[in-house]
């Protein structure tokens, strides 16, 4: 295994609510009130859509605001991880991922492991530090491909404590039987006054529609046993997760972090529920790059 390298659950799509899109030359954010899950390809016009966004649609008659899932872990941790998190927009590079009591920051000489205070104390950070965290999920009951992920990425507080719960609550009543349970993404909106009474959008984690909590339990208990039988060995599963996300200090690869950055860590406007600026986004890494070849001119 290479040292330094995070390994994370294979993704074959991601779950995202509104997009980045381009218009007259700016990238901007374009909200939504409803899921859409994309494969890890873009086109001119943004992500391109996974078979099975079309698919869920059909099925919920319209607009996507719940997707059946699975968990891949028992382990809540394991499934959603969320820490402090700091990039250059310039390199698009993690410069400093924390937990709120220790952070690993990258220098010159390295990653060196120091004391974290948080994003609102943090003065290396100078305010652009936020909560972020990813989920992997299962889409349906992975029939296709049994560990084959869509990774939902978000700084939303609201988002990333319901989500957090859930799984912890979920996990102590199914009697650790957490990647077992019959579970549903659900989109939900809420108004507060920093939103100026607009609604906003977070993702919750319930029982899957038509099943009770008591139901569900059973199920799970059922689904462990059959996988016990069958010789899926769950716990190992979880270690060799546990194991692959400590092999590195940052876990987003280089090549996906433009694609964070963009979305999540604009350098202006105000940010929505979901951690998409509601004005102009940071332009793209390219862009940037783009701009100062023309301000250089030819030669």
């Amino acid at each position: 295994m290479l040292k330094g390298l995070a390994i994370t659950p294979p993704v074959i799509g991601r779950i995202s609510i509104g997009r980045v899109v381009e218009r007259n030359g700016k990238r901007l954010p374009e909200k939504d009130d409803q899921f859409t899950l994309t494969s890890q390809v873009q086109g001119r016009e943004g992500w391109i859509l996974h078979p099975l966004d079309e698919a869920l649609r059909k099925e919920a008659g319209g607009k996507l605001r719940s997707i059946p899932v699975r968990m891949l872990f028992n382990d809540p941790a394991l499934n959603l991880r969320a820490d402090y998190s700091l990039f250059d927009r310039t390199t698009g590079r993690p410069v400093c991922v924390g937990n709120g009591e220790t952070c690993r920051r990258a220098d010159k000489e390295g990653i060196a492991s120091l004391t974290c205070v948080g994003p609102d104390a943090c003065g290396f950070a100078n305010g652009a530090c936020k909560a972020y965290a990813r989920l992997n999920v299962l889409v349906g009951d992975g029939d296709g491909d049994a560990l084959g992920s869509f990774v939902l990425r978000t700084t939303s507080f609201n988002t990333i404590r319901t989500l957090a719960a859930r799984l912890q609550y979920f996990h102590a009543v199914s009697g650790g039987r957490l990647a077992c349970l019959p579970l549903e993404l659900k989109l939900r909106g809420k108004s507060t006054a920093m939103s100026h009474r607009a609604a906003i959008f977070y993702v919750d984690l319930v029982i899957r529609t038509g099943v009770t909590l008591e139901q569900a339990i059973v199920e799970a208990r059922q689904l462990d046993q059959q996988r016990r039988d069958s010789g899926f060995d769950q716990e190992a599963l979880d270690e060799a997760a546990r194991t692959g996300f400590a092999n590195g200090a940052f876990e987003d690869l280089a090549e996906d972090v433009p694609a964070v950055v963009e979305e999540f860590y604009p350098s202006t406007g105000p940010i929505d529920g979901e951690g998409t600026a509601a004005r102009e986004v940071t332009p793209s890494l390219r862009g940037k790059l783009d701009d100062k070849v023309a301000r250089l001119g030819p030669g």
